[in-house]
C-alpha cells in the first residue's frame, strides 16, 4: 500500500489506485495519515469532518466512515480503535512524507555534496503540488500542511547549497528565481539566488534581487532584510573574494567497467524495450515505485545471448549513468570450478570507487554497507553477469533508486523478483528475420544475398540460437571460399559436433554443459531422459512415467530444470526444450546405463498406450477392446472421465502418441507398435488424420513380422488396407484386404472374414464401383447376422442401404438404412445413428424429398458436432448443400459448402476441396452439380 499527501491525496494498492469518492472519507484518511501510527481522538476527527456543526449521532456516523475506509483499504487491521481514538497503521516506506524525510536525513548526513544534491533532488521529486490540495480548507489540517510546506522550502534551500557547492550556479538560478517569486519573504532562498547569480557573472541582477527583497519586506511586514541578506549584499557590492566558489571536495572516481559488446548485435527489439521500460518506469514514478531500485534479470539458456543483450543495452544507455558503470562476471556457469563469491565482487567494486584496499572491511555485510553508502544518490549502472544464485547478487545491490541493476543468469533468481521487485526478461531464440540479420552482420550482405536458400537452412539448422549462429558464422568467416550450402550440409550431417568449437569457452555443447554442474545427479538424469522422450514436449503425467518418480518429486525436478533455463514451461503445464538443448540432452542419454534408460522409455510408452486405450474405449464404446499387458510398475494412465475429455487429451497428445509408436518400434516393442495403431484408429478417422493413420499402420505391419499370432496379422492387413483406401490408393488397399481375407478363411475366423468383407466394400465404394461394394457388403451383413454381432450388423445394414441407393435402388436402400437406424437408437450408438441419418438424407434428396433430406442432414450434423467427428461434419455439410440448392436456397447452400470447404482444407482432403470449390463456382451461375455423396459414418472402427 502507498499513501501520498505531498500533493492531492493519493492511495495506491496492489491492484492500482484506490478510489475514495466521498469527500469526508478522504478528509478522515488525510487526518489519520498526518498523524500516522498515533492515536487521533474522535473529537479531533469529528472536528475535521464537521467543524462546529456535527450531526446528532456524530460518533456513530464516524464509525460508519471508519468502517467504509477500512473496507476501501482492504485491511481491517489498518485502522485500529482504542477507547476514544483511532490510529492508522502505516508501515515504513508506505507514506510519501516518510520517504521524503528519510531521503532528507540521508542527504544531511552525506559528506559529498554530489550525493547530497542527488538525494535532495529525489526527495523533492516526491512532491506533486501543495499538500492535500484537493481537500480544500480543513482547519484541523492547516498546521500539518504548513509544516510540510516549510519542510519542502527548507529542503530547497539545502539543495541550493549543495548545487552551489558543486558549481552548478547557472542551472540552479532559474529554479530559485521561480521559488523566490512564489515565496518573496523567504530570505534564505533569496540569498541563495543572489549567490547563484553572482557566481554566474550576473552581479547587477544579484543586486536587483536584493533591492526587490528589501521593498517587499518593508511593504509586507515593515522590516529590513536580516543580517545574512545584508552581509551578502555588501559582499556582492565589493565583489568580495569570500563569495567565489570553493573547489569541491575530491569526488569519487567514475568507473567505466563495461567490457566491449561481444560482436555485432541484431534483433531483440521487444526485450530492449522491456529493459528501457524498467528504467523509465521507476525514474518517472512518484508513487510506490519511486524509491524502488530498477533491477532487471535477463534469463535464458546458455548461449541464448544474455550477456550480449545486457552489454548492448548498457553501452546504448551509458550516458544515462554519468557517475559510472560497474561490471562483474560472477562465473555462475563457467568452466571454473566454483561460482564467484560476492565478497570478491564487492571488494572489486569498492576499490573501483576509490577505497584503498587496506581500508576495505573484512566482513561481507560491512563491505556491502560501505558499497551502498558510496553509490547512494549516484546515477550508476551495475551489471552483474552470469549469476547462479540470488545470494551472489544481493550483497551487490545498491540501496539508492538513482542506481540501475542489470543481472544475467540461467537460473530464474525468483527471490530477486519477490523481494526486490526485479523485472524478469526471459530470452528465447531469435525470430527468423533476426537470425538472418545476425548472419548478414557477421558474413556480409553480399555473401548472404548470393545464397538465400542456404542462409535460410543455416538459420533453421541452428535453431535460431544466437551462439549456434555465431559459431557457424565464425566457421564461415575463416573459410570465405566455401559456399554456405556446404556449411549447411555439414551441419545437417554432423549436428551438435559441428557446433563444438576449438575455443573451450565458445562451443554450444560446452556452454550447455556448464548448466549441469549445478544440478543434482537425479536432475541430470531426468534432463537426459527428457532429450529422448517421445514427442516435441511433455506433460507432467507422462514425465512421471518417464522418470519413475512420484508426481511431487517429478514436478520438483522439472521446476529445477526450468529454473536452470534448461526447460521451458508452456501453457497447460507442458514442458519443452529448445531443439539444440534437446539434442544435447539426447547425447547425454546415450551415456546412461542401458537398462534404466530403456526402462524409462518403456514406462512412457506404456503410459501413452494404456491412456490412449482408455480414450479409444470412450470414443467407440461398442467396439470390442483389444487386450493389453499390464503397464510397467508405477505407471498410471491419465484419468479420462468422459468422451470430450478423451478427445481433448488425444488432440493435445497426438504428436506424442505417434512418437511413442516410433519409440516402441526402435526398442522392439512390437506388440505395443500395432496396439498403438489400433487404439488411434477411431480418433484418426474422427479428426481426418488419414496420412497419420496410414503411417501408423505401415509401422504396425513392420512390427507384426516379428509376431506369430495370425489374428494380429489379419487385423493389421485389414486396417492397413482400409488406411490405403482412405487415402485413395486402391490397388494397395485391395491387396492388403485380400491378404487379410485369405488369412481369415485359412484360419476359419468368420468374425475377421466379416470385418474384412466390410472393409472391402468400403474400398470398392471409394473406387466408385458400388456393385462390387454391394456384393461384399451383403456378404459381411450375412456373416454378422450369423455371428449375432448386432452393432456390426447395424453398420452393415447402413452400408448396404447406401450401396443400394448408389446403384439406383433407393427404396431398397431406404429400408436397409431405416432398419439400421432402429438398431442404433436401441443401442444408443450416436455415431452409427449420425452416419445412418446422413445416408437417409442422401436417399431423400435423390428421391425428391429435399426438406426431409435437409432435416436428416441437420440431425446428423448435430450428432457429429457433439462427437467432435469433424471428418463426418465436413461430409454432412457438403451433402446438405445439394437439397438446399434444389429448393433454390442458394444462400444456405453456399453457407454449407463454404464451411465444408474450410474443413476439407484443414483435413488435407484435396480432391474434396477442389470439388466443393467447383460447386461454389457453379453456384454463382446457378448450375447444379451432382453430389459425390460422402458417407458420414465411420467405417474405420471395425
Amino acid at each position: 500500500m502507498y499513501f501520498g499527501i505531498l500533493g492531492p491525496l493519493q492511495v495506491v494498492g496492489d491492484a492500482g489506485p484506490v478510489r475514495l469518492d466521498a469527500h469526508l472519507q478522504r478528509v478522515l484518511l488525510a487526518v489519520l495519515l498526518c498523524r500516522s501510527n498515533r492515536p487521533v481522538p474522535t473529537a479531533v476527527l469529528q472536528d475535521a469532518l464537521w467543524g462546529d456543526r456535527p450531526p446528532k449521532s456524530a460518533g456513530k456516523v464516524l464509525q460508519v466512515y471508519v468502517h467504509r475506509l477500512r473496507r476501501a483499504l482492504g485491511d481491517p487491521e489498518r485502522i485500529r480503535h482504542d477507547r476514544s481514538a483511532y490510529a492508522l497503521v502505516v508501515h515504513p516506506g508506505e507514506l510519501d512524507a516518510d520517504r521524503f524525510a528519510a531521503l532528507v536525513d540521508q542527504a544531511r548526513q552525506a559528506d559529498d555534496p554530489a550525493v547530497a544534491a542527488d538525494l535532495l533532488r529525489s526527495a523533492l521529486a516526491l512532491w506533486r503540488g501543495r499538500p492535500l490540495a484537493d481537500l480544500g480548507d480543513v482547519p484541523v489540517l492547516g498546521a500539518d500542511v504548513d509544516r510540510l510546506d516549510e519542510q519542502r522550502l527548507a529542503v530547497w534551500e539545502d539543495r541550493a547549497e549543495a548545487e552551489l557547492a558543486l558549481g552548478r550556479h547557472a542551472s540552479i538560478a532559474a529554479e530559485l528565481a521561480a521559488l523566490v517569486e512564489e515565496h518573496p519573504l523567504r530570505e534564505r532562498l533569496r540569498a541563495r539566488l543572489m549567490l547563484a547569480l553572482y557566481r554566474s557573472g550576473r552581479q547587477a541582477e544579484a543586486l536587483a534581487v536584493y533591492r526587490a527583497g528589501r521593498r517587499v519586506l518593508a511593504d509586507e511586514v515593515g522590516v529590513d532584510p536580516g543580517p545574512e541578506l545584508r552581509e551578502l549584499h555588501a559582499a556582492v557590492l565589493r565583489a568580495g573574494p569570500e563569495l567565489d566558489a570553493r573547489p569541491a571536495a575530491p569526488s569519487l572516481p567514475v568507473p567505466r567497467q563495461l567490457p566491449l559488446p561481444p560482436g555485432p548485435f541484431s534483433g531483440r527489439t521487444a526485450e530492449l524495450a522491456r529493459l528501457d521500460q524498467a528504467l523509465t518506469a521507476t525514474r518517472n514514478n512518484t508513487g510506490p515505485a519511486a524509491e524502488t531500485i530498477p533491477i532487471s534479470v535477463i534469463g535464458g539458456a546458455g548461449g541464448i545471448g544474455k550477456t550480449w543483450l545486457a552489454l548492448h543495452w548498457a553501452h546504448r544507455h551509458a550516458e544515462r549513468f554519468p557517475d559510472g558503470q560497474l561490471f562483474v562476471d560472477l562465473h555462475g556457469f563457467s568452466p571454473t570450478e566454483h561460482p564467484g563469491k560476492p565478497e570478491a565482487a564487492v571488494f572489486g567494486f569498492l576499490t573501483a570507487l576509490g577505497v584503498a584496499p587496506d581500508r576495505v572491511p573484512s566482513d561481507l555485510d560491512a563491505k556491502a554497507s560501505l558499497f551502498r553508502s558510496l553509490v547512494s544518490g549516484r546515477r550508476m549502472l551495475v551489471v552483474l553477469d552470469n549469476a547462479a544464485t540470488a545470494d551472489q547478487v544481493v550483497p551487490l545491490l545498491p540501496g539508492s533508486p538513482t542506481c540501475t541493476v542489470l543481472v544475467t543468469g540461467r537460473a530464474k533468481l525468483a527471490s530477486l523478483i519477490e523481494r526486490y521487485g526485479a523485472r524478469h526478461v526471459q530470452l528465447d531464440v531469435l525470430s527468423r528475420p533476426e537470425a538472418a540479420a545476425l548472419l548478414t552482420e557477421r558474413l556480409g550482405a553480399g555473401r548472404v544475398a548470393a545464397e538465400p536458400g542456404a542462409t535460410d537452412e543455416l538459420v533453421e539448422l541452428c535453431g535460431r540460437y544466437p551462439l549456434a549462429l555465431s559459431v557457424m558464422a565464425r566457421h564461415a568467416c575463416t573459410r570465405p571460399q566455401v559456399p554456405l550450402a556446404e556449411f549447411a550440409a555439414e551441419l545437417r550431417d554432423l549436428g551438435l559436433d559441428l557446433l563444438d568449437d576449438d575455443d573451450p569457452d565458445a562451443g554450444l555443447p560446452v556452454v550447455l554443459s556448464w548448466s549441469l554442474r549445478h544440478l543434482t545427479a537425479e536432475q541430470r538424469t531426468v534432463f537426459a531422459l527428457l532429450g529422448i522422450a517421445p514427442g516435441p514436449d511433455i506433460g507432467l503425467p507422462a514425465a512421471v512415467a518417464l522418470t519413475g518418480l512420484t508426481t511431487a518429486r517429478t514436478h520438483k525436478v522439472l521446476r529445477a530444470l526450468e529454473d536452470a533455463s534448461l526447460l521451458d514451461r508452456h501453457p497447460q503445464g507442458r514442458y519443452a526444450m529448445h531443439d539444440l538443448v534437446r539434442a544435447y540432452a539426447a547425447t547425454l542419454a546415450q551415456d546412461l546405463p542401458e537398462e534404466p534408460r530403456d526402462a524409462a522409455l518403456g514406462r512412457v510408452v506404456d503410459f501413452y498406450l494404456h491412456t490412449v486405450h482408455a480414450a479409444d474405449r470412450l470414443l467407440n464404446v461398442h467396439r470390442r477392446p483389444i487386450r493389453l499387458d499390464p503397464p510397467a510398475p508405477g505407471v498410471e494412465p491419465h484419468p479420462l472421465p468422459d468422451m470430450p475429455a478423451a478427445l481433448a487429451w488425444l488432440d493435445a497428445e497426438h504428436a506424442h502418441l505417434l512418437a511413442a509408436q516410433r519409440t516402441a518400434a526402435a526398442h522392439r516393442r512390437h506388440q505395443a507398435v500395432w496396439q498403438l495403431a489400433w487404439t488411434l484408429t477411431s480418433f484418426h478417422f474422427r479428426r481426418a488424420h488419414r496420412r497419420d493413420n496410414l503411417t501408423v499402420w505401415r509401422a504396425a505391419l513392420d512390427a507384426v513380422t516379428h509376431l506369430a499370432d495370425p489374428i494380429t496379422h489379419m487385423r493389421v492387413h485389414r486396417r492397413l488396407g482400409a488406411a490405403y483406401a482412405n487415402t485413395g490408393r486402391h490397388e494397395e488397399a485391395v491387396g492388403h484386404l485380400e491378404q487379410a481375407l485369405a488369412l481369415a478363411e485359412r484360419h476359419h475366423d468368420r468374425t475377421e472374414q466379416a470385418h474384412t468383407r466390410n472393409a472391402l466394400a468400403a474400398a470398392w465404394e471409394r473406387r466408385g464401383d458400388h456393385r462390387q461394394a454391394l456384393e461384399h457388403g451383403l456378404l459381411s451383413l450375412r456373416l454378422y447376422r450369423d455371428l449375432g454381432l448386432t452393432v456390426r450388423e447395424a453398420r452393415a445394414l447402413n452400408y448396404v442401404g447406401w450401396y443400394f441407393a448408389h446403384v439406383g435402388e433407393h427404396d431398397t436402400g431406404r429400408r436397409y438404412c431405416q432398419a439400421a437406424l432402429v438398431v442404433y437408437r436401441r443401442l444408443d450408438d450416436p455415431e452409427g445413428e449420425g452416419g445412418t441419418l446422413d445416408s437417409l438424407g442422401y436417399i431423400d434428396h435423390h428421391t425428391g424429398h429435399h426438406e426431409r433430406a435437409i432435416q436428416h442432414y441437420h440431425e446428423a450434423l448435430t450428432i457429429f458436432r457433439a462427437l467432435g467427428h469433424t471428418y463426418a461434419v465436413a461430409n454432412a455439410l457438403d451433402n446438405m448443400g445439394h437439397p438446399h440448392l434444389a429448393l433454390g436456397r442458394h444462400h444456405q447452400a453456399r453457407a454449407a459448402w463454404q464451411e465444408a470447404l474450410q474443413w476439407y482444407r484443414a483435413q488435407g482432403r484435396d480432391t474434396d476441396t477442389e470439388r466443393v470449390q467447383r460447386q461454389l463456382h457453379d453456384l454463382d451461375h446457378v448450375v447444379t452439380t451432382e453430389p459425390m455423396g460422402r458417407r458420414g459414418s465411420t467405417g474405420s472402427s471395425t
